[in-house]
């Protein structure tokens, strides 16, 4: 598999209480190493997948620091390196409940353009994986479109991850689906507030399931439920996952986990309902632990193996 995005460093804050403005707390801070394509490849390499990357980096030490992190983590990366921006970086407030809230900045995975592509790292690859956040602006829009196309013409398959309900909205529904519906992609995996949003604000997991099924035609739908687990949706038929747990300790990186084992599993077995029901144990072990990509104890070990 080959991932086209972004690979961002996250300075993850963390609180044990409610935030009072102008008011001072303790917590936690941390820098991780982040952005939604590259957690995605992370994920599959470490359940056994051969997974390539494309993204571009800041001539930086952060993008230093991400080519020996993708190295560590035996993704083989493609990084454009550019003098003009920096390595992306992204702001993660984590509050007392678990729950996650993004400020992302424009580093220099936002200026990927089509004339930088690997193209021969494409062509050979199997399956494509793309992410929303590659979408919502141009530059990178046309580079990752252009790599969509590629592939698709040399027989690869395509996934994609719409991201973020909010950017798709401030993007705009009918300008997203312009630039996605023809792409011909396989696999679609939103969460539900993407899906909600994508659907004209429907709320019942089956009902979102089958009007995406309708957007995107040719798609195995993966709605992503969080607590609620994730609904497999094909050929017309709804295969509900429960949740693997529901001590959540940190949300970032959860639905990436997700579909980086899911597609680990499903390209492998070509097993939908097995596959997600591998990508919600991953998923429910990174919930419980900081950052979108910890590093594995023994009981992830062990669950990974299982693949």
């Amino acid at each position: 598999m080959c991932v086209i995005g972004d690979f961002a460093w996250d300075v993850l804050i963390r609180t044990n209480r409610e935030l009072l403005r102008g008011g001072d707390t303790f917590g936690e801070v941390m820098l991780t190493p982040g952005g939604s394509a590259a957690n995605v490849a992370v994920w599959a390499s470490r359940a056994g997948l051969s997974t390539e990357f494309i993204g571009k980096i800041g001539r930086d030490r952060f993008g230093q620091l991400a080519q020996e992190d993708l190295e560590r983590e035996h993704v083989v990366a493609h990084f454009v390196e550019t003098d003009a921006h920096l390595t992306g970086s992204v702001a993660v407030f984590v509050d007392h409940t678990g729950e996650r809230s993004m400020v992302s900045g424009h580093g220099a995975d936002f200026y990927l353009l089509p004339q930088e592509l690997p193209r021969e790292a494409i062509r050979r690859a199997q399956h494509l994986h793309l992410t929303a956040w590659s979408f919502f602006i141009d530059p990178p829009r046309a580079a990752a479109r252009a790599a969509a196309l590629l592939a698709r013409s040399v027989g690869a398959t395509l996934s994609f991850d719409p991201g973020s309900f909010q950017m798709i909205g401030e993007m705009g529904v009918a300008q997203f689906l312009e630039v996605t519906q023809d792409l011909g992609i396989d696999i679609f995996l939103p969460n539900k507030e993407e899906g909600s949003m994508l659907t004209g604000g429907l709320t019942e997991p089956d009902e979102i399931a089958a009007s995406l099924a309708e957007l995107f035609p040719k798609a195995l739908i993966m709605l992503k439920l969080d607590a609620d687990g994730a609904l497999v949706w094909e050929n017309g038929k709804g295969t509900h996952i429960p949740a693997g747990t529901n001590n959540l300790v940190d949300a970032t990186g959860a639905g990436d986990s997700f579909a980086g084992g899911f597609l680990a599993h499903y390209l492998e077995h070509h097993d939908a309902v097995a596959a997600a029901r591998f990508a919600t144990t991953i998923s429910a072990w990174v919930i419980e632990h900081l950052g979108a990509r910890p590093e594995p104890d023994a009981k992830l070990r062990a669950a990974l193996r299982r693949v």
